[in-house]
C-alpha cells in the first residue's frame, strides 16, 4: 500500500470518527476503550494528529512531546478536531518525498511512515467512536488491503521493537493467517522481543486466523479473542499472552 492510499484512508476514516462521535455525543461511553467518554476519544485522536502535523510541516528532525488535550467540548471540539485532521492530510500531501523528519518505525520515507501510521491511528480510533455507538454489526467496514497492512504494521513494526512488552518465559511461535487476503505471519514469542517473518514458515503453538479485518481488531484489542469470526487453533496460551501485554499506548 503506498503513501497516496494511505492518505486517501486518512480522510475517510477521519470523517467517519468525526461523524460517528457527533452522533454518539460527548458523555456517550467507549466500550473498547474502558474509562474513556467520546470527547476523551476527540480530543486524545486530535492531539495526535496534530503531533504528526507538526514533524511533517515543520519538518522536525528530533523527537517532540504531544502538545497536549485542549479543554474543549462540543461543537468546538468538534471544529478543532476537523480542523486538525485537515491539516494533517494537507501537510502529507504537500511533503515531498525526501523530507527528512523524525519517525519511530521502519518505512520507505518519511511520509509513507506518517501516513501509514496516522491512517491506523485514525482508524483504530474510528472503530472506538463507532463502538460507542454501539455499532458492531453495523459498523464500518475496515477493508482487507488496509486491514492486512495494519496487522503488518503492529507485528513487524511496533512489535518488533525492544520496547515491546510482548514476551513469555515458555517460548512459543504465533502464526497469524488472513484467510481473504493470502497474508501470513509468524510471531516468534521468548523473554526477548517478538520477531515476526512474513511467511509460515515451520510449526506453530497457536494459530489465529480469519478475514485482515477480524485479525486486525483481534489483535489491536478492539474485539474479544474468542470472537467467532477468528478461528484460533493450537495452545491458546500465546493468544492470552499477547491480549494480555501487546496494548500499544501513548
Amino acid at each position: 500500500m503506498d503513501t497516496a492510499e494511505h492518505i486517501k484512508y486518512l480522510v475517510r476514516e477521519g470523517q467517519l470518527l468525526a461523524d460517528a462521535a457527533a452522533a454518539a455525543g460527548w458523555d456517550a461511553e467507549v466500550p473498547t476503550c474502558p474509562g474513556w467518554r467520546v470527547r476523551d476519544l476527540v480530543r486524545h485522536t486530535g492531539m495526535v494528529h496534530r503531533w504528526a502535523t507538526a514533524f511533517v510541516a515543520e519538518g522536525l528532525t528530533e523527537y517532540r512531546p504531544g502538545g497536549g488535550e485542549p479543554d474543549l467540548d462540543g461543537d468546538a471540539l468538534l471544529d478543532w478536531y476537523r480542523e486538525g485532521h485537515e491539516r494533517l492530510v494537507a501537510a502529507l500531501v504537500e511533503a515531498p518525498d525526501a523530507l527528512a523528519c523524525w519517525t519511530f518505525l521502519p518505512a520507505p520515507s518519511a511520509p509513507a511512515f506518517w501516513a501509514r501510521r496516522q491512517a491506523h491511528e485514525t482508524t483504530v480510533h474510528r472503530v472506538d467512536a463507532e463502538s460507542a455507538l454501539g455499532l458492531v454489526a453495523g459498523r464500518s467496514p475496515v477493508g482487507p488491503a488496509l486491514a492486512a497492512d495494519g496487522v503488518d504494521e503492529l507485528l513487524c513494526g511496533f512489535h518488533g521493537r525492544e520496547r515491546s512488552r510482548v514476551r513469555t518465559d515458555r517460548p512459543g511461535t504465533l502464526r497469524v493467517r488472513a484467510t481473504d487476503t493470502g497474508d501470513v505471519w509468524t510471531v516468534h514469542l521468548s523473554a526477548d522481543a517478538p520477531r515476526t517473518t512474513r511467511d509460515a514458515e515451520g510449526p506453530a503453538e497457536c494459530e489465529l486466523s480469519g478475514p485482515a479485518e477480524a485479525l486486525y481488531l483481534t489483535l489491536w484489542n478492539r474485539i474479544p479473542a474468542g470472537s467467532p469470526a477468528v478461528a484460533l487453533s493450537g495452545d491458546d496460551r500465546l493468544a492470552r499472552v499477547w491480549r494480555e501485554t501487546s496494548a500499544v499506548t501513548w
